[in-house]
C-alpha cells in the first residue's frame, strides 16, 4: 500500500497513539535503500515505472500548516508527527530543512505532541542525517538482525543504504537518544528460511542491543500485508517472550502485538 497524500490522517498507531503522517516521498512510489521482504509498500520494483518527483520543503510546509490549522479549529488531538511513507524518510533530499520546519509548526500548534521518526537507519552515515535526526523527540531505528546474513535476507539492503558494520556503528553511536525497532517474525523467501527468532540469531541481536544501549527497544508483529506471502505472524504471548530476554539483559522492552 503506498500513500497518496503527503500529510495522512491523523490515524490511530499501536505504537505512537494518534499520529500525524508526513511522508516526505513520491507519492505512489516507493523509494528506500531496503526491500523488506514484509514491506507494507511492497517491492521496490513495482514502483519502478512511476515518475519519482519530490514535493518541495516549503509546498510540505504550506500542506502541513493548512492540516493543522483545520485540526486545530476542530479540537483534534495529535500525540505524533511522524515521518513515515513511501519508504525510507531520510531519503528525501531537503529532510533536515523539513524536518526543522516540522517541529516549528508542532511547536506552534500541538507543543504537547512529540515528533517521531521511522527510519531504517542507513542514512545515519550522512553527518546531516545523523544531526537532524537527533533533533527529533522520537527517533525510532530499525534492526531487525543480528546477524549481517539475516539482514540481508530480511531487509534485502541495496546500493543507496550501507554497509552493516555502518548500520551498527551509527546505532552504536546514537545510543540512548534512539529507540530501536525491531519486526520479529519466520517464514521463507526465494528457497530462505528467514527467522530472526531462532536462539543463535536472536542471542546475536541481544548481544548488538546491548552494545547499542538505546533508550528502548520496540517489539511487534507483522499487521499489514506484506510482498512475500510465506511469512508467519507471532502471537503477543511469544513476543512477549522475547521481550523477557531483553530485559533480563537490563534493556528496557515494550511489545506491540
Amino acid at each position: 500500500m503506498l500513500f497518496e497524500n503527503t500529510i495522512v490522517g491523523p490515524i490511530h498507531s499501536r505504537r505512537l497513539g494518534q499520529s500525524l503522517g508526513v511522508n516526505l516521498l513520491p507519492l505512489r512510489h516507493k523509494h528506500c535503500s531496503y526491500d523488506c521482504v514484509y514491506c507494507e509498500c511492497g517491492w521496490n520494483s513495482e514502483s519502478e515505472h512511476a515518475a519519482m518527483q519530490f514535493a518541495q520543503p516549503d509546498e510540505i510546509a504550506q500542506l502541513l500548516e493548512q492540516r493543522l490549522q483545520q485540526l486545530s479549529a476542530e479540537g483534534a488531538h495529535i500525540d505524533s508527527f511522524t515521518f513515515a511513507g513511501n519508504g525510507e524518510p531520510t531519503m528525501y533530499p531537503h529532510f533536515a530543512e523539513v524536518a526543522a520546519e516540522v517541529v516549528r509548526l508542532r511547536n506552534r500548534y500541538y507543543p504537547e505532541a512529540v515528533t517521531t521518526l521511522l527510519t531504517n537507519a542507513t542514512q545515519l552515515v550522512r553527518p546531516e542525517i545523523f544531526a537532524a535526526v537527533q533533533q527529533l523527540d522520537n527517533p525510532v531505528l530499525k534492526l531487525d538482525a543480528g546477524t549481517e546474513r539475516m539482514c540481508h535476507l530480511i531487509n534485502r539492503g541495496n546500493e543507496l543504504g550501507c554497509t552493516w558494520q555502518q548500520l551498527i556503528d551509527n546505532l552504536t553511536r546514537f545510543g540512548s537518544k534512539g529507540i530501536i525497532q525491531t519486526l520479529l517474525f519466520e517464514g521463507q523467501h526465494a528457497g530462505e528460511r528467514i527467522s530472526n527468532i531462532e536462539e543463535i540469531e536472536f542471542a546475536a541481536y541481544v548481544k548488538l542491543v546491548k552494545n547499542i544501549r538505546p533508550r528502548y527497544v520496540m517489539l511487534y508483529s507483522l499487521d499489514r500485508a506484506t510482498p512475500e506471502k510465506a511469512l508467519r505472524k507471532l502471537s503477543v504471548e511469544k513476543l512477549q517472550h522475547y521481550a523477557d530476554k531483553l530485559q533480563s539483559e537490563g534493556i528496557e522492552t515494550k511489545v506491540y502485538g
